[in-house]
């Protein structure tokens, strides 16, 4: 499926180019992880060396060419370490999402043949002792924090460390095997399967050749020259492509810092401790952040509130221009940097980008309000459009080219075209190999000329500039004919920091609805400060004030839906926020977020027919699913709230 493929330096696999690193520049540091508060660091000849151990180590255990290894937790230097050491003996490591339950892991365990997994800790060692006798062919469990492991005594567990002490041995009375096996590897093997997110069904495994990854690598390195000096702070799922591709491939193929945070809780303190050069996140997050700053300007004096309006107005009429060097009044200018000293600044000191030369966010549109925001206070914030399938490498955008309603022109080496029905197909070197044990599956996802069908619905500009309007899935048509793109709407919903999640439904009907997740931090905020109690999300969720405050958001968003043709007959009529918030543990999204919509509207179908039928509210009880495994039911009686609707501005024939 894939282009034909060269590395005219032979540095064509992933254990080649860390064998590379470590002999040309091996004093550099390769990766570090915060432990105990302080940050320890590999350098790329001590990465080598314990990859190498590691290597080894399997191979004693009974690892061989083209066994999958299981790979869960948090990030880690030793779990990026035990993909390259599976990789070195041909094998392919299987990264799985940490916060899955046992039950979702079940499955991959069960689909991959998976014979040897690599955890964090007690925890992930838990849940593989809890589905291990489902999984017959599970030989071995090999941990990385031994905390809480001293009494488990079965022979099956093993410390990271003893494995490295074991491949040392190994490697000391077979000097030769493990570079016989890196020579052996070739560029066309596969280097990693992903799990696909399973929005629509069970979850496919997608096989990407070390070929794949390294020219997706190549290409994001070139157009925003990436150099060896560089620090990326590495903090999302390991199992997502866009951390494989940046805090993996990318930092192979160029060669900068790796860097894991102590926890998920400190990834922000963390973050401006290192002050990353490149940073990757999904909308959500960028959302969270912004979040987190309106929440403080709230608290803020009264002073700094009027700075902090008077020159983010300043920021939303220049910044990006001056970001992209095109020509900038000079009063504008030199109110700009009084705005940097004062306001842009601190403010990216506090998000820990005060360094960065690119920021990447992907995995989902993100509203143009939103991107807006960041490229008006100096972070050279990009889109970038892919799937697991691709490597996440289809389009990218340009310094000096970058438009807010767009995700990029073509990645090099990257062919793009639109088919007749809206669907964007693709062709390049970073194509899957195969969905793994699914031959039907492989066959379906290209068409007769060999394009990729990504199954996203969108179109290109004069430019080559491709917009992605949603899933070509859930592109459909209200009941006048006129298209409904609901994730169009919902990004603009979720870039009020009140708004954490929006599923639009319209498709066939008459009108357009809503259901609506509050951000229990923003609303929570917000509430306190006007003096109304609440209990906690469900209590919150049911204040009239707070139906109110999302309503004039869904009002704005109206408004804005009315003045564009294209969209503008999908303005939202009626909304309800929901008593809980949607989780993935409850099957509602995706582990990367993504709305499950089918799944959701059989799961509220009574809610939607409530929103179409007219009624003022209506009694729900749902089931959910709690951290430690337990069930219990949330009900309530939710509200439905009409919203008011523009006169649409029809463009002249």
């Amino acid at each position: 499926m894939q282009a034909k493929y060269s590395a005219p330096d032979g540095q064509h696999t992933f254990p080649r180019l860390l064998m590379h690193h470590a002999a040309t520049r091996g004093q550099a540091p390769a990766m570090r992880e915060k432990d105990l508060g302080i940050w320890q660091t590999w350098t790329w000849a001590a990465v080598a060396e314990r990859v190498r151990a590691l290597a080894c180590g399997l191979a004693e255990l009974g690892f061989r060419r083209g066994d999958n290894l299981a790979i869960v937790g948090d990030n880690r230097p030793h779990l990026y370490m035990m993909m390259t050491a599976a990789q070195c003996l041909g094998g392919i490591p299987v990264p799985l999402y940490q916060d899955a339950v046992a039950e979702e892991m079940l499955f991959v365990m069960q689909d991959a043949g998976v014979r040897f997994v690599v955890v964090e800790d007690q925890e992930q060692v838990d849940k593989m002792l809890e589905i291990r006798g489902q999984i017959p062919h599970l030989e071995h469990i090999i941990y990385d924090d031994p905390r809480g492991m001293r009494h488990y005594t079965e022979s099956f567990l093993h410390d990271v460390e003893a494995l490295m002490e074991l491949g040392r041995v190994h490697d000391r009375n077979h000097p030769d095997f493990l570079d016989g096996e890196i020579e052996r590897g070739h560029f066309d093997d596969v280097s990693v399967m992903l799990y696909t997110s399973g929005t629509t069904g069970k979850p496919k495994g997608v096989c990407q050749t070390h070929a794949a990854f390294i020219a997706a690598a190549r290409g994001g390195i070139e157009v925003d020259r990436m150099t060896a000096d560089g620090d990326i702070l590495s903090y999302l799922p390991m199992a997502w492509v866009g951390d494989h591709l940046f805090s993996f491939a990318q930092a192979m193929v160029a060669g900068f810092t790796i860097n894991c945070p102590e926890s998920g809780d400190t990834v922000m303190t963390d973050l401006r401790e290192i002050g990353p050069t490149y940073y990757f996140a999904p909308p959500r997050v960028f959302e969270s952040l912004l979040t987190s700053v309106m929440i403080r300007m709230e608290d803020a004096g009264k002073l700094k509130q009027l700075l902090f309006q008077h020159f983010m107005a300043v920021a939303q009429r220049c910044g990006a221009d001056i970001l992209d060097r095109k020509p900038v009044p000079l009063a504008d200018r030199l109110q700009y940097w009084l705005g940097n000293l004062f306001i842009y600044g601190p403010l990216c000191n506090v998000l820990g980008m005060s360094r960065i030369r690119v920021a990447y966010t992907a995995g989902a549109a993100i509203g143009p309000d939103l991107f807006r925001f960041y490229r008006s206070i100096g972070i050279n914030l990009k889109q970038f459009y892919g799937q697991t399938e691709t490597c996440a490498y289809v389009c990218l955008q340009h310094d000096g080219q970058i438009k807010f309603d767009s995700v990029g022109r073509a990645a090099p080496g990257v062919q793009l075209k639109i088919a007749d029905n809206g669907e964007v197909l693709v062709k390049g070197p970073m194509l899957l190999k195969e969905y793994y044990k699914r031959p039907e599956a492989t066959a379906e996802a290209c068409d007769d000329e060999g394009w990729f069908l990504t199954g996203d619905a969108g179109f290109l500009d004069a430019d080559g500039d491709l917009k992605i309007i949603d899933r070509a899935k859930d592109v459909g048509k209200l009941a006048n004919g006129a298209m409904f793109a609901p994730n169009y709407i919902e990004n603009k919903l979720k870039f009020f920091q009140y708004v954490k999640e929006a599923v639009c439904f319209g498709a066939d009907r008459e009108m357009v609805t809503a259901f609506i997740n509050i951000d229990v931090g923003a609303v929570g905020n917000w509430a306190e400060r006007r003096g109304i109690a609440y209990a906690g999300y469900t209590d919150l969720a049911a204040k009239t004030e707070v139906y109110e405050l999302i309503k004039s958001c869904l009002e704005e968003v109206n408004a804005t839906l009315a003045s564009d043709s294209m969209v503008a007959d999908s303005q939202v009529h009626r909304f309800l926020i929901l008593h809980k918030e949607l989780d993935p543990d409850d099957d509602e999204l995706t582990r990367t977020r993504k709305v499950r919509r089918n799944f959701v509207s059989e799961k509220y179908k009574v809610l939607i027919d409530a929103l179409y039928g007219g009624l003022p509210s209506q009694f729900i009880e749902t089931e959910v699913k709690f951290e430690d495994g337990r069930r219990g039911k949330v009900s309530a009686d939710l509200r439905i709230v009409d919203c008011k609707t523009f006169p649409i501005a029809r463009k002249a024939a």
